[in-house]
């Protein structure tokens, strides 16, 4: 009885940290496989499943896009930069349930910086706002 007792504190001290391991491995994998995949592929599905349904989202130039929006624009808009990568720069997660990712896309011909925030309801987790920002293409960078 008294080892029972003693391995079940032991679950419940580490259990939490191996949780959080796993949501920065799915978070990771979220930002830089899924979310890319699906406006590559125009996967309306996929993205669907990614944004939460308030999401929303600034671009560059200061518009405001709605998951609505978005869902229609990679149906009918092809995205292709060529080679792409997300590098995240701060993946934090807050009490479980939010986190916040940042980093740069880097494409063939640009690069720009983006603010993501997510929340896990249910045990999925779904972007709620993306803002993207310092747009600048290859050329520029290179100067």
């Amino acid at each position: 009885m008294y080892s029972s007792i003693i391995k079940f504190a032991i679950l419940c001290i580490f259990l939490p940290v191996v949780a959080l391991a796993d949501d920065h491995e799915v978070l990771r994998n979220f930002k830089t496989v899924l979310w890319p995949q699906a406006y590559r592929t125009q996967d309306v599905e996929l993205l669907d499943r990614l944004l939460h349904d308030s999401f929303e989202m600034i671009d560059a130039e200061g518009n405001r896009s709605t998951k609505k929006k978005e869902l229609e624009y990679i149906k009918n808009n092809e995205w292709d930069p060529g080679t792409f990568e997300y590098r995240i720069e701060r993946l934090q997660i807050y009490q479980g349930s939010f986190a916040v990712i940042d980093g740069t896309g880097v494409a063939k011909s640009y690069t720009y910086k983006s603010s993501n925030f997510l929340v896990k309801e249910e045990g999925v987790w779904r972007a709620i706002a993306s803002h993207v920002s310092g747009y600048q293409s290859t050329a520029e960078v290179g100067n």
